[in-house]
């Protein structure tokens, strides 16, 4: 499988709203994939998601596609970081480790 590791810090709490509403509709497009396992992890200005995908194409078609790619579009304008990993693993990490994983290997986009 394919795993993607992924947090976002917010710009400040009120963006909790704006970053709530982006992942509901995220999540509706989830569920209508072939996702394997999801976790999602977060509190105050903090945010983490894990996916874990049978394949890379469906990785690839689900991140570039519907609510997924519009909340890429518009990421700047509610966080300053987002950290993103991707890597073949049996199945989703614990949290520690995936946190771990994130901030030694991750993807690092900085916004102002």
């Amino acid at each position: 499988m394919m795993v993607t590791i992924t947090s976002i810090q917010l710009k400040s709490p009120f963006k909790f709203f704006a970053l709530s509403y982006r992942a509901m509709n995220i999540m509706f497009q989830l569920k209508k994939t072939n996702v394997a396992q999801m976790k999602k992890q977060g509190f105050w200005t903090k945010h983490y998601t894990m996916t874990a995908w049978n394949s890379e194409q469906e990785l690839k078609d689900f991140a570039k596609s519907g609510a997924h790619l519009e909340a890429m579009k518009l990421s700047a304008d509610i966080a300053t970081e987002i950290r993103t990993l991707t890597m073949p693993m049996d199945q989703l990490p614990d949290w520690k480790t995936a946190k771990q994983l994130l901030e030694e290997k991750g993807k690092v986009l900085t916004f102002s």
